[in-house]
């Protein structure tokens, strides 16, 4: 897919996906800041609070019904982690312009509405309104809540807490509760002040616009934008391979364990470790759910996914407290199999062709496209799901098994019940 990328102004960029087969626009705009265990819960607040009224549209009815006049547009806040950076801001989605009854244009209104919500919030007395400021506050915390409700998510969560302590990377999307509580609205306000000025931030849109309309409609949007002193993003932390495996557990009212092991990877070919990790874990026909999970029943659910951006394997399951040893001891013989070669030429062709389906894919949804781009721009890597499709095409074999036996194991988290513990 076509695809072009420009800076706009100091510290903004635009990447540009033209794309006629859509009948809508999606147009999105997300500060990236360096993810920090001091700011990401500030920073996860504040697209829910911008999101709840702009100077023109104080309320969140005003805010509806203009969306409303514009053919039911849609612009939603949103709070990513990608790699060691955080991304906050917004994604408009709004019918293209080709298909608006009597030739009126909505990409120019929508992109406006955008900008008012990044450099136009309504105020009072020098900072957020403190009703929506506490309601979002409020909100946030029952977010982080709800991780720690669902225990599947907690067990991942607390597996990247411990293998990346001390680095970003260890750092959740939305912060920690303590620090979520502490926050307070005159402090807010001053982050998102310090946003304005100093984050980078990036637009990404995909739809039928020519480049110098949207071009054209994000300058005057963000034309009363501060920019002051505009960081440079710094470089991802590289994890280092502990010498002994760092083995963590906790006892929790569960009926289930869950075990969350992580292993470092030692091999620069990330297109290798990506395939060798879909054998692994990463699918319904890979090693760990055909043996660990149908074929041996010692787990409710087990799989593994690959993070480029630390050069990480992480493996998670839920299993029953007795069979902690069996199931651990299976994951890693299933590792080692892959480590051997020790497939079928039908899981290869499995991998494979999953591979290449999610890539082919993503050009058939915008929201897809967004984000791949939107990474893309964050992390640097310059591939596209074109040069991605390609490499996984020429992948061999013997490039899966040499980098797959860099993989060792790091840290283990099991999350166990409080009678099993006692």
């Amino acid at each position: 897919m076509k695809f072009i990328r420009k800076p706009l102004a100091d510290g903004v960029s635009l990447t540009y996906l033209p794309a006629r087969k859509f009948k809508t626009g999606l147009l999105s705009a997300q500060f990236v800041a360096p993810l920090s265990a001091d700011t990401a819960s500030a920073y996860a607040l504040l697209p829910s609070v911008l999101r709840r009224g702009t100077v023109s549209c104080p309320d969140m009815a005003s805010l509806s019904a203009r969306l409303d006049n514009l053919y039911g547009a849609r612009i939603d806040d949103t709070v990513r982690k990608i790699g060691e950076c955080q991304c906050v801001g917004f994604t408009a989605s709004f019918l293209d312009d080709r298909f608006v009854p009597g030739g009126e244009r909505l990409l120019e209104s929508v992109t406006a509405l955008l900008g008012e919500l990044l450099r136009s919030p309504v105020t009072e007395n020098g900072a957020f309104v403190p009703a929506y400021f506490d309601s979002e506050k409020t909100n946030l915390l029952d977010a982080i809540g709800s991780i720690r409700n669902d225990k599947r998510l907690w067990a991942g969560r607390r597996l990247l807490s411990e293998m990346c302590a001390g680095e970003p990377y260890g750092v959740s999307r939305l912060g920690e509760e303590a620090d979520a509580d502490a926050l307070n609205n005159a402090d807010a306000y001053r982050r998102y002040q310090e946003t304005l000025r100093a984050l980078p931030l990036e637009i990404v849109y995909c739809g039928s616009a020519e480049e110098s309309e949207i071009e054209n409609a994000v300058r005057a949007a963000l034309d009363a934008l501060p920019r002051e002193d505009v960081r440079t993003l710094p470089a991802v932390l590289p994890h280092v391979p502990r010498a002994d495996v760092l083995r963590v557990s906790d006892a929790m009212d569960v009926t289930q364990g869950k075990l969350e092991l992580g292993f470092s990877c030692g091999s620069d070919d990330y297109m290798a470790l990506l395939m060798g990790n879909t054998l692994f874990g990463g699918s319904s026909n890979a090693k760990l759910f055909m043996n660990v999970r149908e074929k041996l029943s010692l787990c409710y659910y087990a799989s593994s996914a690959f993070h480029r951006q630390k050069n990480l394997v992480t493996v998670s399951s839920g299993i029953e407290f007795g069979n902690y040893q069996r199931a651990f001891d299976e994951i890693m013989e299933q590792l080692r199999m892959v480590q051997n070669g020790e497939f079928e030429d039908w899981e290869i062709d499995s991998a494979r062709s999953l591979l290449l389906n999610s890539y082919a894919s993503m050009g058939d949804a915008q929201g897809k496209l967004e984000n791949f781009y939107l990474s893309r721009a964050v992390t640097g890597f310059p591939e596209t799901p074109e040069t991605l499709s390609e490499n996984i095409r020429d992948m061999t074999l013997e490039r899966v098994i040499e980098a797959m036996r860099t993989v060792k194991l790091d840290t283990v988290y099991f999350l166990k019940g409080k009678e099993a513990a006692e």
